[in-house]
Order: structure tokens, then sequence, then C-alpha cells
């Protein structure tokens, strides 16, 4: 089995739709870091698992400097962005999202 993974720093906001008051109902962004992790038993024609570039540019092109809430169809909490990344990229397996420091989901399957 092949393993890469490639690690990803956006900024973005959001808030989150909460039933209980928080501070993250607010408006606020963060540096977010994404992890993203793919394997495959083969490698394509490229001798790769998928290229980093293209995980770059698939997320940057898509949430960087944006407003989450206005972008993606759930609330933004970096659960479910975690498992929204991973639908977005081929082979992939794993993603790792850290809002800020401490603070890290992830989503595996």
């Amino acid at each position: 089995m092949y393993y890469v993974t490639k690690r990803i720093e956006i900024s973005g906001s959001h808030h989150l739709e909460l039933p209980y008051e928080s501070k993250c109902t607010r408006s606020h962004g963060h540096n977010w870091i994404i992890t993203v992790h793919c394997r495959a038993a083969e490698l394509n024609e490229q001798g790769m698992v998928t290229d980093f570039t293209h995980i770059k540019e698939s997320l940057i092109s898509r949430l960087d400097h944006q407003d989450f809430n206005t972008i993606l169809p759930f609330n933004p909490t970096a659960e479910n962005i975690a498992r929204w990344v991973l639908e977005q990229i081929p082979n992939c397996f794993r993603v790792d999202v850290q809002e800020s420091e401490g603070n890290t989901a992830s989503y595996e399957i």
C-alpha cells in the first residue's frame, strides 16, 4: 500500500449554528490547517497515489479566504469540513482539520 500526506493552510471564516450560547455563533476566522491522507494499492500512470498539486488546488480554489457558511451546504464545524474534504479528494481515507492550536477534528473511512 502506498500513502501520501498533504498539509495545507488556508484562511477562512465561519460561524456555527448551535442551540446554546457560544462565542462560536458569531462570525470569526481561522488559519485552518488541513491534512489530507491518501492511499492506493497501485500507483497511477504517473507513478503517484494522487498529485499533491491537485489536492492543494482543489482545496485552495474552493475554501481559501471564503466564508464557509456561504459556500458549504452544512453547519461548518471542523468535523463536517473534514468529512467534506475527504469526499472531494480521490484515494483520500483520512482528513485532519485544525481550526486553532489544540483543536483538531478528524474524519476517516
